[in-house]
């Protein structure tokens, strides 16, 4: 299963590593945005998928209200899982083995990954973490990979076409509802499982697409951290506007063909 590879394949760390990329090492190097690209093989060969990252920039900034990047971001993409192994060894020795890896050293981000048929999504995920953090002074854990998660999928999928829906809508039946402050609570990386992630995706989803009041208060909320203000907890910010904030479940079990207000919305003429 997908999620699986998910939760097998991606990490925020914020760890230091062991020595700097040299740009001889790499076949191929290009700026695209704000990320600094250098590859083990010819980026001709994913010239879409480096446009979409550039895209990415800008989702984030329309749809979160979040400033561009700050600071460049580091791509380091390698020929294949190998190289990749064989380089994590060396540099990041200890860290267990991820399908791709955020890493934070010293205000700048660098995203790991090598060349596979999930790199699209690994490279959206990552680099949304990496935007996110060359943005904004900290993300909380649950709201971070919630928004990697929402992000990951092309833009057209991410409304009704990502892998989590279907095992969300599963799960309502067993009557578990969605609790952000339990989301809230969680520290650390490790205490990220299925469920957690699940959740975190679905209360991203209703806040740019089920409540034009929370996602009132998920900008105003990142705008907090931005401005170095301690903000409120979002689950409270939430529950005092929105009289019923269970709405999750309800929106996520309509059909495809019911179209939800989005985020978007706001920006159109």
């Amino acid at each position: 299963m997908r999620i699986a590879f998910l939760l097998l394949g991606t990490c925020l760390l914020t760890a230091g590593l062991a020595r700097h990329v040299d740009a001889d090492d790499w076949v191929d190097s290009r700026v695209v945005g704000p990320f600094v690209c250098r590859a083990e093989f010819p980026l001709q060969s994913i010239e879409g998928l480096l446009g979409e990252l550039g895209q990415l920039q800008a989702d984030l900034v329309r749809l979160l209200g979040v400033p561009p990047a700050r600071e460049p971001i580091s791509l380091v993409l390698f020929r294949d899982k190998a190289s990749y192994s064989n380089y994590l060894k060396r540099n990041l020795p200890g860290v267990p083995f991820r399908r791709a890896l955020y890493v934070k050293s010293k205000g700048r981000g660098t995203v790991l990954a090598y060349r596979q048929s999930e790199l699209a999504v690994d490279l959206r995920h990552e680099g949304t973490h990496a935007l996110l953090h060359a943005a904004l002074p900290r993300v909380p854990l649950w709201l971070d990979e919630g928004l990697a998660e929402y992000f990951e999928m092309p833009p057209k999928q991410r409304a009704f076409d990502n892998p989590h829906l279907a095992s969300f809508r599963w799960g309502l039946f067993s009557g578990k509802p969605l609790d952000m402050r339990r989301l809230e609570r969680v520290a650390d990386v490790s205490g990220m499982g299925k469920t957690e992630y699940r959740s975190s995706w679905a209360w991203v989803h209703f806040m740019l697409h089920g409540s034009r009041d929370a996602h009132a208060e998920l900008v105003g909320f990142l705008r907090d951290i931005r401005a170095n203000a301690p903000p409120r907890p979002l689950s409270g910010r939430i529950e005092q506007r929105i009289s019923n904030p269970s709405h999750p479940i309800t929106q996520l079990a309509l059909p495809p063909t019911r179209r939800l207000w989005h985020a978007t919305d706001r920006y159109r003429s």
